[in-house]
């Protein structure tokens, strides 16, 4: 697989990585021999960056990481990125060095290592990207041998722009797929410049790109593409990226007919980010190994062509562009 540097760490991962969300919570249950299965099938394909947060499942995400990193071998190197900071009401004032200290503990001893690859803030108000303070201990925290890296996962551009300011961060995670191309304009172009990693989350629009579903579609009552359309428990932007569903819909099937011969709808979409060099490593969730292999194998199929991306903006431009997902 295609090796990219992750941001300022310098440290090289795999260009399709894996996002563990699933593994904890949120999509409908998966089993833990499953949850093992699938991490250990990505890592067979090539994957070597995997993304959690100790929110996910309260916590149940990184242990299952945490027992997958076990059974790898010396050589068998994996960067692992979790997040902190939403374990507790989203005031910039919970943003202080006790917590970090004791969210930090907590991340360590459920994934059973000493120094954590990457902690990234985990949307945090936006105040906090203002707080000099906030930076100022996460760098004492890099100092003291608590994690390598840090990072901050963002919802807007906005607070994307604000972190890659900031002289220590080693990359930004922010939602970038062929329904939000609004990082294109000024978020990816800063973060190049800069030298920060950009981890590309949400890639499929929580499956809508995949091309599975349609209008009779439904879903688990434990999943938020069920409980959190209209943003009723977190940010709206996180399930089908704040796309109105309908209109997900008729973009996709205007996509799909893009697609280079034979390619599915989600290697197209997973190369359409690859294409993108400030992208460090794009991370697909998978519920089970056939996913997670299926995810990994974009990063072996060809560029798209200049002709294509420009079509795909077009699609953006018709149907989404100005809508009120733009916000983000």
């Amino acid at each position: 697989m295609q090796q990219r540097a992750l941001g300022r760490t310098g440290v090289p991962v795999g260009v399709v990585g894996l996002g563990a969300w699933q593994l904890g919570a949120d999509w409908g249950r998966v089993d833990e021999d499953e949850a093992l299965a699938t991490l250990i099938a990505a890592h067979e394909a090539g994957v070597t960056f995997v993304d959690t947060a100790d929110v996910y499942g309260d916590g149940r995400s990184e242990r299952l990481v945490g027992q997958f990193l076990r059974t790898l071998p010396p050589a068998g190197r994996v960067t692992v990125a979790t997040k902190m900071g939403r374990r507790v009401p989203q005031e910039p004032a919970a943003y202080n060095l006790a917590n970090f200290r004791a969210w930090n503990d907590r991340s360590r001893a459920n994934l059973g290592v000493d120094t954590l690859d990457l902690v990234q803030l985990h949307c945090p108000p936006s105040e906090v990207y203002r707080t000099d303070e906030v930076f100022d201990e996460l760098d004492g925290m890099v100092e003291e041998g608590r994690m390598k890296a840090y990072g901050v996962s963002v919802e807007t551009t906005a607070e994307a722009l604000a972190a890659i300011a900031r002289p220590n961060v080693a990359s930004v995670q922010i939602i970038f797929n062929m329904l939000r191309l609004k990082p294109l304009d000024e978020v990816l172009p800063a973060a190049g410049k800069a030298g920060v990693g950009i981890i590309a989350r949400v890639p499929l629009a929580s499956g809508l790109l995949s091309g599975r579903y349609d209008e009779h579609t439904t879903f688990g009552a434990d999943d938020h593409r069920t409980y959190n359309r209209h943003g009723e428990a977190f940010d709206q932007g996180e399930t089908f990226s704040g796309v109105d569903y309908v209109t997900g819909l008729e973009a996709v099937r205007r996509l799909a007919a893009l697609r280079p011969g034979g390619m599915t709808m989600t290697r197209f979409a997973l190369r359409w980010i690859i294409d993108h060099p400030a992208v460090s490593v794009v991370i697909p969730g998978a519920r089970h190994g056939e996913q997670a292999r299926a995810n990994a194998g974009a990063a072996g199929t060809a560029p798209l062509t200049p002709e294509t991306h420009a079509a795909v903006r077009d699609v953006y431009d018709e149907l989404l562009r100005g809508s009120v997902h733009d916000r983000w």
